[in-house]
């Protein structure tokens, strides 16, 4: 199988287990849930982290390592610049969620944790500006934000 193929394949499905995770987690949430169900979405949380993982190499490769198109499309793309800068704030949000589930996991399963607000409007944030990025990738594909 051609690399660049398989490279395009891992990215595009770490973006669809990025959104499948980051979707059920925001559902899942609740205001208050015992540790049980906190133990649950870290382990969704956990499936989104390795899928970054697997964007960010496998987009890294695509970029860099002279697979595909050359660097200089993306590098010179203030589009694509934008994603990448996006795609790192989706990461910042997601910090304090992950730390704090991590964190309420562990202990006497059925005691009951109460949720802040602010981790509602992080996952909902990162699923917001993740919607975004589909967008800017079909304007990229077309060569729209390309400078030379």
């Amino acid at each position: 199988m051609d690399l660049e193929i398989l490279l395009r394949y891992v990215h595009f499905l770490s973006i669809l287990i990025i959104a499948g995770t980051l979707v059920s987690e925001r559902i899942l949430l609740k205001p208050i849930m015992t540790r049980a169900e906190l133990n649950k979405i870290s382990q969704l949380d956990l499936i989104y982290g390795l899928a970054a993982i697997g964007l960010v190499a496998a987009g890294l490769t695509l970029w860099l390592g002279n697979v595909g198109k050359p660097a200089v499309f993306y590098t010179n793309n203030w589009i694509f610049i934008t994603k990448i800068l996006l795609f790192v704030v989706i990461g910042l949000l997601s910090i304090y969620p992950t730390i704090f589930f991590l964190k309420h996991r562990k202990g006497n399963q059925s005691e009951i944790v109460t949720i802040p607000k602010i981790i509602f409007s992080m996952v909902t944030l990162e699923i917001i500006i993740l919607l975004i990025l589909p967008l800017l990738a079909g304007f990229m594909a077309r060569g729209i934000g390309y400078t030379i």
